[in-house]
C-alpha cells in the first residue's frame, strides 16, 4: 500500500514514464571493474530496472555501455536477489535506445547485399 510519500513495497514512486524493451549492458562498478551484463527490462529518461549476473548493493555507483547513447552513470536505487533498480546521474533521450542499428546506408552498401528492385537486371 502506498503512504502519503509515494513510497510503496515497490519502492519509491517513479515520475518518469517507462519503456519495457529487452536490451542488454555491460556493466562498470566505479573504479572500472566488471560487473557482468544485464538486461534491461524498462528504461526511462531517469532510470532502468534491470536483471544482473551477479547480486549488486543499493547505494552502489554503477556505469553502463547502453547501445544508442552511450557510457551512463547511476545509482543503485535498490536490488533484490538479481535485479536492480537504477537511478541515472543525468536524465536520457531513452528513444535512442530503439533505434535500430546500423552499420551504414544502403548508399554504401555493396550492390551485391541490396534487395533487387522491380525490373531491375543483374
Amino acid at each position: 500500500m502506498d503512504d502519503e510519500q509515494g513510497i510503496s513495497d515497490r519502492g519509491p514512486a517513479r515520475s518518469s514514464p517507462r519503456d519495457s524493451l529487452f536490451l542488454m549492458a555491460s556493466l562498470f562498478a566505479a573504479d572500472g571493474r566488471s560487473l557482468g551484463r544485464a538486461r534491461i527490462r524498462n528504461l526511462s529518461a531517469t532510470g532502468l530496472m534491470a536483471d544482473c549476473e551477479m547480486p549488486l548493493a543499493a547505494g552502489q555507483k554503477v556505469a553502463l555501455d547502453l547501445r544508442g547513447v552511450g557510457r551512463i552513470s547511476g545509482t543503485i536505487a535498490w536490488s533484490r536477489d538479481s535485479k536492480i533498480g537504477l537511478a541515472f546521474d543525468e536524465v536520457i533521450d531513452p528513444q535512442l535506445a530503439r533505434k535500430p542499428v546500423s552499420s551504414g546506408s544502403a548508399q554504401s552498401m555493396p550492390d551485391y547485399l541490396r534487395a533487387p528492385r522491380a525490373g531491375r537486371l543483374r
